[in-house]
């Protein structure tokens, strides 16, 4: 057993976590056994037993309430977030002491479901606010001696009645904003006030003055070159005898702190959205909701998936994976596709690699160098600077992010430009897995749709076949079906499994369905012995795989009635559906799965088919639930088929796939054959 993950069939996405700069941790089952920890985790918290309930991996942990949220979790479905919360257990090289996390539950899994943890050690912000806070004591015994004292400490010094109007002018404020003594009268400071700080200042400045309490507070203020910077007020009440009459306050220039504070969260939050996706598009969604509205008010993630494979001068695709903007702006835009010309500025750009920062007019982005859709998307937002930046994994340019501001913010910054830069840095290894996984599963599919041929046109039969991927399972799976008409005019339908989710899966799919088809043609024989063929056949070709199959021979002509000639290796059985609403499941020709018994003797079985009656073959998609019994799914399969008995085919086909329930964890293939009147 691995030290950091306990192995579990078909969980293959958890070793994304593995370089999360946080601590991810997974639980899995309703004593929420320890399954998964990642390095960042196990450096924090120490290596825990894998394969223990969390209680008991977490003997030492002082606040066992936390444990708790755990079943509330798993209960209820529901995320639980937990900010600042104390923890006191044995850390690794240090003992037994407390620090303070924030914490983030989530359900995980859908076959036995488990929780996700995300932490992050918030313990610096934590000790360093309250030292703040420890430090807050403004009230000073002698008020010369605290006006002496800000006097060299701060930029803006100023002085105001009990009722908090500026009653002497002051040289640091008009020095700073540009407001003279005139302007900065009465509520006139509020008008350098950035104007979505104005009402939550006033509020609280009004506060201090009610409870007499030394004020604190931050806001931006609009200096005399005319942008906003980040100040942060401390202020305290002058009394005498017992009657406050004046209030002496300082304002502190705190742009450089504000941003590496602002740098840090927005990494932080970038990095628990990494670790809480796998999918590529979720995740660079996620990367995009990150963005907007912190940094930008608009952005949009375009995929290029061959730039450095197109032969020169052809033409470049773009799609556009994922998208934001801030409420209050157009929508955001749909996904789709964009072509751009080799010699386009946009394409050159690319292949720079460098990041490239553009202002221009409101509502006027230069349509040379952004895609189409974003430059519409500016044009109606009122947008007036821009930013790309192509994202660069495993040495090629992946991917091209555009971000934009609009209204009345400032243009994007270098600062701000290096800091998107830095979050895709530090998501590269995370992207570079999704990516990997997503050229493999293309691959796969195209590979598994090139072995779904269309089903043949047989005169007096009617054949439909659908196959559906799984939304949810984390590569192709090895479901295939296949028809073909024999030298003598016999139908042949087949439907099979082969065992895995991966590229190797749908390899071995398309070897097994090649040898069937051979077998099937070389000799006329029951479909039993077909099958005992293929099983010596893999023991020797493919050694290493399962599967299962159901070969059906439709033998005989309308005049002198149908039969089905069928033979079942492992697989659900096969399901007759009369015109008449009947449905029953042919289980007359069990045999056991491909490729473990070798010599094993197969049997084959012969049916009826009646006028107007529906053969269908399915695989267990279709029908499996986790934790539920077989029979169930199977009877309620017979029980919508036989509602369907009457529709045309493709319509039987379709009502089966969209009117039961699936769990969407596995791919599902049918495929069903109507006999004429």
């Amino acid at each position: 057993m691995d030290h950091a993950r306990e192995e579990e069939p078909g969980r293959l996405t958890l070793e994304v976590f593995d370089r999360a700069p946080v601590g991810v941790l997974v639980t899995r089952g309703p004593d929420h056994r320890l399954v998964y920890a990642n390095a960042a985790y196990r450096e924090t918290f120490g290596e825990r037993p894998l394969g223990r309930p969390i209680r008991e991996a977490f003997g030492d942990l002082v606040q066992r309430d936390y444990l708790d949220l755990f079943d509330r979790v798993l209960s209820t479905g529901r995320p639980i977030n937990v900010a600042e919360a104390p923890v006191s257990l044995v850390f690794p090289g240090v003992g037994r002491e407390a620090r303070y996390f924030s914490f983030s539950l989530s359900r995980y899994g859908d076959g036995t479901p488990g929780v996700l943890a995300v932490s992050a050690d918030v313990t610096e912000q934590v000790m360093a606010a309250r030292r703040a806070g420890e430090m807050a004591e403004t009230r000073r015994r002698l008020l010369h001696r605290f006006q002496s004292l800000v006097q060299v400490s701060a930029e803006i010094v100023w002085v105001t009645s009990p009722q908090g109007s500026p009653i002497e002018p002051s040289p640091g404020w008009e020095r700073v904003t540009g407001q003279t003594w005139e302007e900065y009268q009465g509520t006139g400071w509020l008008r350098v006030v950035h104007p979505d700080d104005r009402e939550a200042t006033l509020r609280s400045w009004n506060e201090a003055q009610r409870t007499a309490r030394p004020w604190r507070h931050a806001y931006r203020l609009r200096t005399v070159q005319g942008a906003y910077r980040h100040f942060e007020v401390h202020a305290t009440p002058v009394y005498e005898d017992g009657t406050v009459v004046e209030w002496v306050g300082t304002c502190t220039d705190v742009e450089k702190e504000w941003a590496r504070r602002r740098r840090q969260e927005i990494l932080g939050r970038a990095a628990v959205a990494i670790a809480e996706h796998s999918d590529l598009r979720k995740m660079l969604g996620a990367l995009a909701d990150v963005l907007v509205p912190e940094l930008a008010d608009g952005c949009g993630v375009f995929l290029l998936p061959d730039i450095g494979e197109r032969p020169e001068g052809a033409p470049v695709l773009a799609r556009r994976i994922a998208t934001a903007a801030r409420p209050g702006l157009p929508t955001r835009l749909t996904l789709g596709e964009e072509w751009f010309a080799a010699d386009s500025e946009f394409v050159r750009m690319v292949r720079r690699r460098r990041p490239m920062r553009l202002t221009f007019p409101h509502g006027r982005p230069p349509e040379n160098l952004l895609p189409g859709s974003s430059v519409r998307w500016m044009s109606q937002a009122g947008a007036h600077s821009a930013m790309l930046l192509p994202v660069v994994v495993d040495g090629a340019v992946a991917a091209v992010v555009t971000a934009s501001r609009c209204g009345d913010r400032p243009p994007l910054s270098e600062d701000d430009v290096a800091l998107v830069r830095q979050m895709f840095d530090h998501a590269h290894d995370a992207l570079t897995t999704a990516m990997r996984f997503q050229r493999t599963q293309r691959v796969s599919l195209a590979l598994q749709h090139s072995l779904l041929a269309e089903p043949p046109e047989v005169p007096g039969l009617d054949i439909a076949a659908r196959y559906r991927p799984s939304p949810a399972a984390a590569e192709v799976g090895g479901d295939w079906y296949d028809s073909f008409v024999l030298r003598d005019g016999t139908t042949v339908l087949v439907i099979g499994d082969v065992a895995g989710h991966d590229l190797s899966a749908a390899v071995d799919m398309g070897q097994i369905r090649n040898m069937l088809r051979g077998l099937a043609v070389d000799r006329e024989e029951p479909p039993g012995d077909i099958l005992r063929r293929l099983n010596t056949a893999m023991a020797i070709l493919s050694p290493d795989s399962t599967a299962t199959c159901v070969l059906a021979r439709v033998e005989g002509s309308g005049t002198q009635g149908r039969r089905l000639h069928f033979g079942v290796a492992g697989h659900p059985p096969p399901l007759l559906v009369t015109a008449g609403g009947g449905a029953r499941l042919l289980d007359e020709a069990v045999n056991p799965l491909l490729g473990l018994l070798v010599d094993q003797p197969y049997v084959s079985a012969v049916e009826p088919l009646p006028p107007r009656s529906t053969l269908l073959l399915y695989t267990d998609g279709l029908i499996e639930h986790p934790g539920e019994n077989l029979d169930v799914g199977l009877d309620r399969l017979c029980r919508k088929a036989a509602e369907l008995a009457t529709a045309p085919l493709a319509a039987f086909c379709d009502g089966v796939l969209t009117g039961l329930p699936v769990t969407g964890a596995d791919d599902i293939a049918v495929i069903a054959l109507r006999v004429p009147e």
